[in-house]
């Protein structure tokens, strides 16, 4: 089943005084560009967070946000009280040296360096596994959303296909056509630069050599070819770059089709083919 590569993937979960959301964005890229940003508490999880992502994401442009929130059960900081006491001391020295009234030295002392103790928790293994659960969870969501996108994908490769391959089967109601109107053209050709009479056996037979070189026949069945097997590959996962190979094959015939054509009709035909296959292309960008 075919995927988008565009999707969002978001959970929220508790772990005890901590609040956690995980979000993830993906848009279309060639290979797997990830950027992750995560809370500094988090911060030695980072390359199994980043696992988890080649694992379970494949490619894209992929943007991972973990954001931390204290619930206020808890506090993050205390103050350095030896620190704020020799604040206060020296604070009062140069107070009593330069002759000044008492002063609440409090509000100072609290705008003071390092007055603050960040009492930073060790991660546990359950809260590790914890985080990474919910990492799992947010690829799962995206995929999700992603598999949705290729829905509407797949609706739209099968049409535009569908839209080839009609116009495929009109191309032989003009082949007999064709050829009537080139042994006219080449005779009339021959009658204008000679007036004197021309074998007609040999005349045939340079129509068939100039007509060979004009048959669409192996074009035709290659393109049919190519048509079923870009159908077929989008029932197989991650086929999103498979499919951008087979819709240059497709190309190449519809352009071959178009070269050999000689006829009006018959390249009214190969315009539109190429149409539908400009659209495949388009979309084939955002395909997983």
């Amino acid at each position: 089943m075919l995927m988008s590569m565009t999707g969002f993937g978001k959970t929220t979960g508790t772990y005890q005084s901590k609040k956690v959301s995980v979000e993830i964005r993906s848009l279309n890229s060639k290979s797997l560009d990830l950027n992750v940003r995560l809370a500094s508490t988090y911060r030695e999880l980072e390359a199994e967070i980043r696992k988890i992502i080649l694992e379970q994401l494949d490619r894209g442009k992929i943007d991972v946000n973990i954001n931390l929130d204290s619930t206020g059960d808890t506090k993050n900081f205390t103050i350095n009280r030896d620190l704020a006491n020799a604040y206060y001391e020296d604070l009062k020295g140069v107070n009593e040296l330069i002759g000044e009234q008492s002063h609440d030295y409090l509000s100072l002392i609290m705008r003071m360096p390092d007055i603050y103790i960040n009492e930073r928790e060790e991660i546990t293994s359950d809260e590790r596994e914890w985080i990474l659960n919910l990492v799992r969870e947010a690829c799962t969501n995206l995929n999700s959303f992603r598999r949705q996108e290729g829905e509407a994908l797949e609706k739209e490769f099968t049409q535009r296909i569908g839209e080839i391959r009609d116009l495929l089967n009109e191309v032989p109601k003009y082949e007999n056509e064709r050829i009537d109107v080139i042994r006219e053209r080449m005779r009339k050709g021959l009658e204008e630069l000679n007036n004197q009479k021309y074998d007609d056996n040999r005349f045939e037979q340079e129509l068939i050599y100039y007509i060979e070189k004009l048959d669409v026949s192996e074009e035709k069945m290659r393109l049919a070819n190519h048509l079923d097997y870009f159908l077929s590959t989008m029932a197989l996962p991650s086929g999103g770059k498979k499919l951008g190979f087979i819709s240059q094959e497709i190309g190449r015939e519809i352009n071959t089709l178009g070269s050999k054509s000689n006829h009006a009709e018959m390249q009214k035909l190969v315009v539109d083919m190429k149409d539908s296959l400009e659209k495949i292309k388009e979309q084939i960008l955002n395909t997983l």
